[in-house]
């Protein structure tokens, strides 16, 4: 059998059962999730003094399932910024809902993508409050102590203050600070005892931050759940089915590092200053529902301070934020490839303004850079094109003696100077580059509804009229007609069934990912017709 046939054979029977994988992990049933929390009684303290009395005599986390009920007959407290739209409860003094105006939901482009969430389609709030006897935490009623709500025209930030009532007199402030134009918010605490400690979690339940439509998208959807970074153990994500199962393990204590919820294209982040000690925590609060959070001291000052960002993954925005929060952008188990793709993309961009032309023009820079590569193999392919009578008439002549025929077989390469497999390395080659540049346009939020042409409105999402991935197949039939026909009769017929095939899967991939194949395979149609006709030439002149 021609090797060169086997190996790409090989190649696309191997993505068929990665495919394949991926669907069956997705449609597998959820298996059932531990119900309650183990309840506790306190906290380790992150500067090491020992147990830290939680509120009610009950963990943290352990109160957000109760919260949340509570929240849903709270007063709601509305505020909007140039980026936010945000629901504050008076359960808790809690975000419990926030939309962000510059992104647009996934099903429905005339509303706001809604990142932290009530429980209208997902439980998801971000929740603060002091561990101790006494003092406020998420369950406690806090009301509203200042006006306007609106960031208004001209002003760079807008306070929001909140007031708990201490049972022994007094009061604690929690203030919320947003910021134009920035998806950071400062929450601060003041009015606490010295020796206290003040608490800043997320809840959330476990499902998939945005459904798509099709089986290729969910196979290889990206990862949503809880992760740390510190300097020491780097960075750390937690699946939810670990925290069920009680097997999750990441850093508990450092003076450095932030805790953040990891979904698609979006992050929410607890950032705590920095050289402060701090203690990290996370774990099943309810079915389907989980917290996870970071435990900071209260100042000499009575305060206790932290930063908030919920927003995009936009990358360079997230590295000037805080050190290595760029790393929530997933981009799978290639990213020392997709990593730079994304920069040269983003470079071309710059230039030109709109994402489907950069990734044409990547496509371009990315067939330079293996021009020579490919180059050698559509020769190899080329002559082979014109040895083939003489391979047909060796399997004629040899057909019933295998070992003689591949003797034959290999004495007729070395002759010609062809090597057999220099056909398949420009498909082997873009496989890496292939599977990176999916992972870019499936995690990186810029590609999130980024327009190209008519009627490709997001190049992150399927082609509606599946105009792409028809051009596509034809084509890879074209590239399929200049390559050498097989001898053998079962092969020619994979190899022509091979571009049908690839339609049907490339249906459903992005249409940024079959507009860079569509046009490297222009691209290669080009070269390789042109080599192929001056090889040809060449050889009716000899």
């Amino acid at each position: 059998m021609d090797n060169r046939r086997l190996v790409l054979i090989l190649v696309f029977s191997f993505s068929l059962v990665m495919l394949w994988d991926g669907w069956q992990k997705h449609v597998q049933p959820r298996s059932s999730l531990v119900t309650a929390a183990t309840p506790a009684n306190g906290l380790v303290s992150p500067v090491g003094v020992g147990a830290v009395p939680s509120p009610s005599g009950v963990g943290v986390a352990d109160l957000a399932a109760v919260a949340i009920k509570d929240a849903a007959r709270a007063e709601v407290i509305r505020v909007e910024t140039d980026l936010f739209l945000v629901d504050i409860s008076s359960q808790g003094g809690d975000i419990v809902r926030l939309e962000l105006k510059n992104h647009r939901a996934t099903k429905d482009n005339n509303h706001a993508f809604v990142l932290f969430d009530d429980g209208a389609q997902h439980v998801y709030l971000a929740q603060s409050g002091v561990i101790g006897e006494g003092l406020p935490n998420h369950r406690s009623i806090w009301r509203a102590a200042s006006d306007p709500r609106f960031l208004k025209e001209g002003d760079k930030a807008l306070d929001v203050r909140l007031v708990a009532d201490l049972a022994a007199g007094g009061q604690v402030v929690k203030t919320y600070t947003f910021h134009r134009g920035s998806y950071q918010i400062d929450v601060r605490h003041e009015g606490l005892p010295v020796g206290a400690f003040a608490y800043y979690q997320f809840t959330r339940d476990g499902k998939p931050a945005e459904e798509h439509g099709n089986a290729m998208m969910m196979a290889a959807s990206t990862f949503t759940g809880p992760a740390v970074f510190t300097e020491t153990e780097k960075f750390q994500k937690v699946s939810f089915s670990d925290l069920a199962k009680n097997k999750a393990k990441f850093a508990n204590q450092a003076d450095n590092g932030w805790l953040a919820m990891v979904q698609h294209y979006f992050v929410a982040a607890w950032l705590p200053p920095a050289s402060i000690a701090r203690e990290f925590y996370m774990r099943t609060v309810g079915e389907d529902l989980y917290s996870a959070g970071v435990i900071l001291p209260v100042g000499a000052d009575g305060k206790s301070a932290i930063s908030l960002y919920a927003g995009p993954q936009e990358l360079q925005n997230l590295k000037n934020i805080a050190p290595s929060l760029d790393l929530v952008v997933d981009y799978g188990w290639l990213t020392v490839i997709a990593a730079p793709l994304f920069w040269v993309l983003g470079m071309i961009h710059k230039l030109i303004g709109n994402w489907g032309w950069a990734i044409v023009f990547l496509t371009i820079l990315i067939k330079l850079a293996f021009f020579p590569l490919s180059a050698a193999s559509y020769k190899s392919m080329a002559k082979m094109r014109l040895v083939t009578p003489k391979l047909v008439k060796l399997k004629e002549t040899y057909g019933d003696d295998k070992m003689r025929l591949n003797q034959e077989m290999m004495a007729l390469y070395k002759k010609e100077n062809i090597n057999p497999l220099g056909g398949c390395l420009p498909i082997l080659v873009q496989i890496p580059v292939f599977i990176s540049l999916y992972w870019v346009l499936q995690g990186t939020v810029e590609m999130r509804n980024a327009p190209w042409i008519g009627w490709i409105k997001d190049l992150s999402a399927q082609d509606p009229y599946y105009v792409l991935p028809l051009l596509m197949g034809v084509t890879m039939f074209i590239q399929t007609k200049l390559n050498p026909a097989p001898p053998d009769p079962l092969q020619a017929k994979v190899m022509l069934m091979m571009p049908i095939l690839f339609t049907g899967m490339f249906l459903f991939f992005p249409a940024g990912l079959v507009l860079y194949w569509t046009v490297n395979n222009l691209l290669s149609i080009a070269q390789q017709w042109h080599i192929t006709r001056r090889i040809e030439a060449s050889s009716k002149s000899a």
